[in-house]
């Protein structure tokens, strides 16, 4: 396991976030009381872990599900997808996030 970066400013541990990909197909036809019970068993999974792991939010875009989380290693997702039944098709860890406002950043 990777050891978690601490924010130097106030000494709290920052985890790692992930972007993982998962193909459902028909995922866009998913009616709100089966998001629903997705969001129940992936919230079971993550307090089964017993680790630092946050399901920060996720994205439903034609077959597939694209979902961020918040933890310490990939291996961390992939279990997460293992005990609530998902798929994990593609687990990367976010390394940057930028935007429109991050132009006006530029030296």
């Amino acid at each position: 396991m990777n050891t978690p970066v601490l924010d130097k400013r106030n000494g709290s541990i920052i985890m790692k976030t992930f972007l993982i990909e998962r193909q459902v197909p028909g995922a866009s036809s998913l009616t709100h009381q089966e998001l629903a019970e997705i969001s129940q068993t992936s919230n079971a999974a993550v307090d089964s872990l017993g680790i630092p792991y946050t399901w920060i939010t996720t994205y439903v875009a034609g077959d597939k599900l694209y979902c961020l989380h918040s933890t310490d290693d990939a291996e961390s997702v992939r279990e997460h997808a293992r005990r609530g039944g998902f798929p994990a098709n593609l687990v990367s860890e976010v390394v940057a996030e930028f935007g429109p406002q991050t132009a006006g950043e530029a030296r």
